[in-house]
């Protein structure tokens, strides 16, 4: 046999080799197993009796639009694989396009610019590899099938029986993947089926957004219960329930809580803890912060887009019309954003707003500690300043993890500069999933401790009497940390030192201290905007 022959036969096996793959290979991780590979794609078959049944000249056609179908679909599982590893759900080729962004700008803090540049060259040659390896390798088996066409014809005939065999007996190799495939079909429908039920859904929104039972109720009697009080709410990055109940986090975190609990006994304070059910996991913090800000479901970016040029009312623009001082503390913003208006802040305070002069810790621009001392500086040391209600989102527990800053005397933290030697401790920056999933855990609960012990040491040191402190997790962390199938509750803590603030809340459930326990209420992240509304009014 010459090598030429060899060539083609290896040429031709490894083209069968990415056709299988391409219609028989999962969308997800969990199944991405030697054993899921061992099935029979009844697409493939389908495909074979029609290429057999077509003359020639349309036959070439309909292999080229059959190898380009079957390349975008394996795009596509590419994309769901990366969104269930990041965001717990498959990709909505829909709406999901700008998260697209946000990766890249995750991918240029983990690995800087020239990273960035590089992963999107990288993923724009990949693509384009696919598509046209997959169409080449179906023009390929085609001419293959054509020559041997009465072998082509035994042969699905016979693997058409033993697929109709498993699927009536419902054969699996691996558990839950049955060995009568019919994946790429089923994916591309259900594809299909989210982008009708997006459409159906915006319709849907729009109604939702036309209804708001405090649209109109009068200035004066908003948040009466409250008058006086420095309001800030704060949300922790990726403090998830499972921060505080998985058995590899929890000693260490709920050890922090509890100690938490004495320290701020000590300085007059107690609180309440239960849990919300986030609208997303892993990632897509906005689509929280406007959940529980609005007091609608936002688990989708056109949700948030729509809900963007809306006038609903959010809790920051309640607390603005009832003549508090607004403001939003966003360290993570790092370009113009536009959406700010919409929430109703009398001042934003970008990263470049905030006077930091230290270095950079990965995705975060500064430590959380820095964070909230310079809010304290520009907003709340200003003598005889006005209530102030204030969204902090503290980022030192964002993905990946690593390097980390550590605490310092509060007098020491001056613009930033002491964290200079901190920033190499770690872990150079660098994207979670090329690290070890254990050390990518320890280091998720070390910056989960770090977060909380800030925000508590904050309090102890700045609170004063007519402080009222929310704070709870946007979402749960990725899967790389919490496994498949995590709940999407986090945890939410009122603080207060005014009795009679915890008092209105008496009647919501909640548990005592900082931890909520396993039999604390869980409410949805959008009821959370009407039932403080409720509570904290006349």
């Amino acid at each position: 046999m010459t090598a030429r022959r060899v060539a083609a036969r290896v040429a031709t096996a490894l083209a069968g080799l990415l056709v299988l793959v391409a219609l028989i290979a999962p969308n997800g991780t969990a199944h991405l197993t030697p054993g899921a590979f061992l099935r029979i794609p009844i697409e493939g078959l389908l495909g074979v009796a029609l290429l057999l049944l077509l003359p020639a000249r349309s036959r070439r056609v309909a292999a080229v639009l059959a190898g380009v179908a079957l390349g975008l679909l394996t795009i596509l599982k590419i994309f769901d694989m990366g969104f269930a590893a990041v965001l717990a759900r498959p990709f909505d080729p829909v709406i999901d396009w700008v998260l697209l962004g946000a990766a890249v700008g995750f991918v240029k803090a983990s690995f800087g610019q020239l990273g960035a540049i590089g992963s999107v060259a990288a993923a724009a040659v990949l693509a384009a590899a696919v598509l046209l390896l997959v169409t080449l390798s179906v023009l390929r088996l085609t001419q293959l099938v054509v020559r041997r066409r009465t072998i082509a014809t035994r042969a699905v005939a016979a693997l058409g029986v033993v697929w109709v065999c498993c699927a009536l007996l419902g054969a699996q190799i691996v558990p839950g993947v049955p060995v009568a495939a019919g994946s790429a079909a089923g994916l591309a429908y259900d594809h299909a089926l989210q982008m009708r039920a997006d459409l159906r859904d915006r319709k849907a929104f729009a109604a939702q957004l036309a209804v708001d039972p405090f649209r109109n109720t009068p200035d004066d009697k908003l948040l009466t219960a409250l008058r006086g009080k420095d309001v800030v709410l704060t949300f922790i990055e990726s403090y998830g329930r499972s921060a505080i109940e998985d058995p590899e986090f929890a000693p260490q975190v709920d050890a922090l809580l509890a100690d938490g609990d004495r320290r701020l006994a000590a300085a007059g304070f107690a609180a309440r803890s239960a849990f919300l059910t986030s609208p997303t996991s892993g990632g897509g913090s906005w689509l929280a912060h406007s959940t529980l800000l609005s007091g609608l479901w936002i688990d989708n970016q056109q949700r948030y887009r729509d809900l963007e040029a809306s006038d609903r009312l959010t809790l920051t623009s309640a607390f603005r019309r009832a003549s508090w001082r607004t403001v939003g503390v966003m360290p993570g913003v790092t370009s113009a954003w536009p959406e700010a208006a919409f929430y109703g802040y009398d001042k934003l305070y970008a990263s470049w707003d905030l006077g930091y002069r230290g270095p950079r810790f990965s995705f975060a621009t500064m430590p959380d500690q820095y964070t909230l001392l310079a809010f304290q500086r520009d907003e709340r040391e200003i003598p005889k300043h006005p209530p102030l209600m204030a969204q902090i989102v503290l980022m030192s527990s964002h993905a990946p993890w690593s390097p980390l800053p550590r605490p310092v005397s509060w007098a020491d933290v001056g613009d930033g500069s002491i964290y200079d030697s901190m920033s190499g401790e770690n872990a150079e920056p660098q994207a979670i999933l090329t690290r070890d999933p254990t050390r990518v855990r320890t280091d998720y609960r070390t910056s989960i401790e770090y977060s909380l012990d800030s925000l508590i040491s904050y309090v102890e040191t700045y609170g004063g009497d007519n402080l009222v402190l929310v704070f709870l997790g946007d979402h749960q962390p990725a899967p790389i940390v919490v496994g498949d199938g995590a709940s999407r509750d986090v945890p939410i803590t009122i603080v207060a030192h005014d009795r009679a603030v915890l008092d209105r809340v008496s009647g919501w459930g909640w548990q005592n201290g900082l931890k909520p326990g396993p039999q604390a209420p869980v409410w949805r992240m959008d009821a959370f905007r009407d039932r403080f509304l409720t509570t904290f009014g006349p």
